[in-house]
């Protein structure tokens, strides 16, 4: 399956695309020439891996019949000094609340969302650490 994009430039350090239907701006820092209409591209990378594994975890839980008052998904990161700065770890903390929640299941869809659905984990992974954490509070 073949997918594309169009970034369109809209003056100085700033560019938008239209991604399923809704605007995306990007800027950069007003220290570096921007004007902070925007998001940064590098974070979005971090966006990207959170929303990816959360909506899996989601589906999977709902599968298994989990009822979760409610749920959060934490990305930290490492960026290197030197140019090319880019990631070079990130840790995924995946906070659960409610009531007896199944801890084994919690477990396994994190799991089957690291190993098996989520494509930007599989990708990450090729390129830097990435790490797990799961917390479940009642």
């Amino acid at each position: 399956m073949k997918t594309s994009l169009d970034l369109n430039w809209t003056g100085n350090m700033s560019f938008e695309t239209e991604m399923n239907g809704h605007k995306v701006v990007l800027d950069a820092d007003p220290s570096v020439g921007g004007e902070n209409k925007g998001i940064r591209p590098k974070p979005l990378m971090l966006l990207a891996l959170a929303g990816c594994t959360g909506m899996d975890v989601v589906s999977i839980l709902k599968k298994m019949r989990v009822e979760l008052e409610d749920f959060n998904v934490t990305v930290e990161s490492n960026m290197t000094e030197e140019h090319p700065k880019h990631y070079d770890k990130m840790h995924v903390i995946y906070t659960f609340k409610g009531k007896n929640l199944p801890k084994d299941k919690i477990e396994k869809a994190v799991s089957l969302s690291e190993e098996k659905y989520c494509g930007v984990s599989e990708v990450y992974k090729k390129a830097m650490e990435l790490t797990t954490e799961i917390r479940i509070e009642e």
